[in-house]
């Protein structure tokens, strides 16, 4: 039996910073400050730094642990009246999860694990392995009551489903992570491997978007694999030069084609037993490859747009799918911009792994690669050792700007 103690864990923030007065320093010039008055409004603690903490049991595996923050604290659950499960995908307050033995519930998170204190924009995500405590009566009316014998059973009256609770997440491996609105957006979390498809045509191919799905999977932990799309539509010779550079860095590249079939049986082998991520912009045939791979998987796909060449969402939210032939796939929904999450600048040279032979010859030991004049990094992009597209790709990571 794993042992069990009391710890004292941060909760989210109970107050926000209030806004600035507005109209200052009007008021400052109709009727002044008297000194009462500014000794009256001082605080010894700000209130915008109000926070909490609150005492949890936590067993030996109580951790969340990811890439770049702090872990969030886990409470300890009762194996004897929970179920292990895979969350399948989420949808805004509620998850879908998969027990051992087939069934599905869907669960609400555990107040608690809302609150803890985390830079995530949700505390679950697709491919999580949480702990759930299955319902007797509808998450919808909220009547749970915290004495009462769960039944694992029994459906619920109104919509014929299992319902429960998310008590507990297990440690993360294999993220697939990216910066949304100022907070971490954890995509799906324990996957071997991730395909970023690009599209040769419509929309057009961004090679500086594939470095920054390369450093995220890095950063992440996880396989990479290069799909270039709708091979079909275009010269594939034109694109020989790109798919050389990327196999000499080790990056496994394929030409593909859902329409007609083009690289789908070689694609379907490095799927095999395996738990894989499919991302990529909207458009770029994510859902219409895993129909070819798959044929009877039904995914809903559309067409680019004929004015701007983007494309349209059609796949909602993250889905975990088992494959026939053995394996994992989630598919996820396009996005139009990929920002790196938590990453320092000095931490971007080693992702570009063309960058390790050179770096030690620079004339600074903190040498950016970016405006020294004894930079062996430049010298080498110069010379066409470094490709032109893959330095610029660094330039634009190290500035910040958003893919």
């Amino acid at each position: 039996m794993a042992k069990k103690k009391k710890v004292r864990v941060d909760m989210r923030k109970n107050r926000s910073k209030p806004p600035r007065p507005r109209q200052w320093t009007r008021d400052f010039q109709d009727h002044g400050f008297t000194e009462e008055a500014t000794t009256g409004q001082e605080r010894v603690r700000a209130k915008g730094d109000l926070s909490r903490r609150r005492t949890i049991i936590q067993d030996e595996k109580g951790t969340v642990a990811e890439a770049g923050q702090e872990p969030a604290e886990m409470p300890s659950v009762d194996e004897l009246t929970s179920l292990p499960g895979r969350v399948l995908r989420v949808h805004r307050l509620f998850s879908v999860v998969q027990t051992a033995d087939g069934q599905q519930y869907r669960c609400a998170v555990r107040r608690l694990l809302r609150t803890l204190a985390t830079h995530e924009r949700n505390i679950v995500t697709t491919g999580d392995r949480v702990w759930i405590r299955p319902d007797r009566c509808p998450l919808s009316a909220i009547c749970y009551p915290p004495d009462a014998t769960p039944d694992s059973g029994q459906r619920t009256a109104d919509s014929g489903a299992l319902e429960g609770w998310i008590e507990r997440i297990e440690p993360r491996h294999g993220l697939l992570t990216r910066a949304s609105r100022g907070r971490e957006h954890v995509q799906v979390a324990n996957v071997d491997q991730v395909v970023f498809v690009m599209s040769l045509v419509e929309p057009e191919l961004k090679p500086h978007l594939i470095d920054r799905y390369l450093a995220s999977a890095a950063q992440g932990g996880i396989r990479p694999i290069l799909c270039l799309n709708k091979a079909d539509l275009i010269e594939p010779a034109r694109y020989q030069p790109l798919i050389g550079m990327y196999h000499q860095l080790g990056i496994l590249t394929l030409l593909t084609s859902a329409a007609d079939g083009t690289g789908i049986a070689r694609l379907r082998e490095h799927l095999h037993d395996r738990e894989t991520v499919f991302t990529g912009q909207s458009g770029v045939g994510k859902s219409s490859l895993l129909n070819a791979i798959q044929p009877g998987l039904g995914l809903r796909v559309s067409e680019v747009s004929d004015v701007n060449q983007k494309g349209r969402h059609t796949t909602t939210a993250a889905e975990l799918i088992e494959l026939d032939f053995g394996g994992w796939v989630v598919d996820t929904p396009g996005v139009r911009q990929f920002q790196l999450w938590d990453l320092l600048p000095e931490e971007i040279e080693g992702f570009f792994v063309e960058f390790r032979p050179f770096v030690p010859l620079c004339g600074y030991p903190d040498c950016t690669h970016t405006h020294e004049d004894r930079c062996a990094v430049k010298r080498a992009v110069a010379r066409r050792q470094i490709s032109i597209s893959r330095y610029t790709s660094y330039l634009g990571m190290f500035a910040g700007e958003g893919g």
